[in-house]
């Protein structure tokens, strides 16, 4: 199974991202998600991501969202991580505004791997001591550190 650390880059984390909607951050996650997939598009990424928001909200509950999603000509899961300016409203399963969002590419074939990634994003984010260091984090580096830790 893919570790953190092997689907998550320093160029993949934003800090202070202002969005003012789900579509928005949608959006801005596709853009640093195609930084790590060499040939998809940021549209096609969107796709993608919009397509699996269709069945269902991604949004955890506890301001996280873990936008995902399925795409062909991906070898190998691409994380992204930003953290928002502002909390947003993302229809969240516990209703509540979402300010921390991981997004996450899995190859079209791949489905344990997706399932475990998912699993052990969902854990972490289940922590509250875990995203309160994520919102106290003071940079792009402190964040790789504890979300590959």
């Amino acid at each position: 199974m893919a570790k953190l650390d092997d689907i998550l880059d320093l160029d993949r984390i934003r800090t202070g991202v202002s969005a003012v909607g789900k579509k928005r951050v949608l959006e801005e996650i596709s853009q640093l998600l195609a930084k790590g997939t060499g040939d998809s598009s940021a549209d096609d990424i969107l796709a993608s991501l919009a397509g699996r928001e269709k069945l269902g909200s991604t949004g955890l509950g506890h301001g996280v969202a873990i936008p995902h999603g399925r795409i062909a000509g991906v070898s190998h899961a691409v994380g992204a991580f930003m953290r928002l300016r502002h909390p947003v409203e993302y229809a969240a399963h516990d209703g509540n505004p979402v300010d921390l969002v991981f997004g996450l590419l899995v190859p079209r074939q791949s489905t344990d791997e997706h399932l475990q990634i998912l699993s052990r994003l969902a854990e972490n984010f289940a922590d509250e001591a875990f995203c309160r260091q994520v919102r106290e984090a003071p940079d792009a580096p402190a964040l790789l550190t504890l979300l590959t830790a």
